[in-house]
């Protein structure tokens, strides 16, 4: 990658408030000191989600579809979900119902990129996701970032979702260290030799269509390392907290079953600290305390960082920028990788509301 001077070209100007809120002051100067701390970024690779836009709330795009996909067709089909779920439980006439069918329909064959559904445009949008790096790696959670009073463990508990209501505004005003990063960051592309000439050519080309750049909120995940790079070990989460609770749950629950410690049979509520607590008989007893101690570990506090079994887990703090050109939030790139094609996810639905067995 490459994040050479910005070709301003059609770019627009950039907006700086200077925070005097106590609390968004804070937060700002956290940014700044985070800045210090991490002299350079990595890259991953794009994400995709779904953006609509509602002539009847004016200009602005919703995020519909949390902007966290590793491929366009997930977004699709995630919007294929949305659509059929809303021709069988929302749509208020045969009309509506059936103008949102025939958008699933095309969904369920065509890689469509761009809906226009009842004065409502959905576009599947991308993203380029990125993690700031310094002498400790990746960077981790801020000090401000928010954090629950009373931590909850409970398997069960809901957290806020990623872009949940989230309002993409490339006119927004933003903070200064916010100003900073767009302006670094609005000719950044991709340029070594490592990358296919149709991806390097793409690149280039969305720097001059979408010479605007977006930051959208952080999110967070467990990155692991043994002897080589750090490698994502959970998806991506909303809030610190919900990362460590993926990651307690990873120890307890997941890994055990997947490694074979605990039969994938047992009851839900069967895991390394139910079994280690237990009869000392049972198989993998030991291993399983090991488990459930190195999660006892992360509860102990704000815990970001831990090691077991020869392996560093970490918890990441995540960046994500989307691109913004005149119409709007880029989507994807020819040269961005499908991993499936589209394909029917529900049964046939008629225009009166009524699930038709599948043919």
């Amino acid at each position: 990658m490459d994040s050479g001077d910005a070709g301003l070209g059609g770019a627009r100007r950039i907006v700086v408030r200077v925070p005097v809120d106590p609390v968004e002051a804070a937060v700002e100067a956290d940014a700044v000191d985070a800045a210090a701390r991490t002299g350079g970024f990595v890259v991953r690779g794009p994400l995709f989600g779904v953006a609509a836009q509602d002539d009847r709330d004016g200009p602005g795009w919703r995020v519909i579809v949390a902007v966290t996909a590793g491929c366009p067709q997930h977004a699709r089909d995630s919007l294929n979900s949305k659509l059929w779920f809303r021709a069988k439980d929302e749509a208020r006439s045969r009309e509506e119902r059936r103008a949102l069918l025939a958008a699933v329909a095309r969904l369920e064959t065509e890689r469509v990129d761009e809906l226009a559904v009842d004065g409502t445009r959905y576009r599947v949008v991308r993203a380029e996701e990125y993690a700031m790096s310094g002498p400790e790696g990746l960077e981790g959670p801020r000090p401000t970032d928010p954090e629950p009073l009373v931590p909850d463990w409970s398997r069960g508990v809901r957290g806020p979702e990623v872009d949940d209501g989230l309002v993409l505004d490339a006119e927004a005003p933003v903070t200064p260290t916010q100003a900073l990063e767009q302006l670094a960051l609005r000719d950044l592309r991709y340029t070594g030799d490592r990358y296919p000439a149709a991806v390097r050519a793409d690149s280039r080309r969305a720097v001059d269509l979408h010479p605007d750049v977006v930051l959208l909120p952080p999110t967070f995940t467990v990155v692991e390392r043994t002897t080589g790079p750090w490698t994502p070990a959970s998806g991506q989460h909303a809030t610190v907290h919900a990362a460590r609770r993926s990651l307690d749950f990873s120890l307890t629950w997941l890994w055990p079953r997947t490694h074979g410690l605990i039969s994938t049979d047992a009851e839900m509520d069967v895991d390394a600290r139910s079994v280690s607590a237990g009869d000392r008989d049972v198989p993998h007893a030991a291993v399983l305390a090991e488990h459930a101690a190195a999660a006892d570990r992360l509860r102990a506090g704000r815990v970001n960082r831990l090691e077991f079994r020869d392996t560093v887990y970490q918890i990441a703090r995540i960046r994500r920028l989307m691109r913004w050109g005149p119409d709007g939030p880029e989507g994807p790139r020819p040269s961005d990788v499908n991993t499936q094609d589209p394909v029917r996810l529900h049964p046939p639905l008629d225009e009166d509301g009524t699930i038709g067995r599948e043919p």
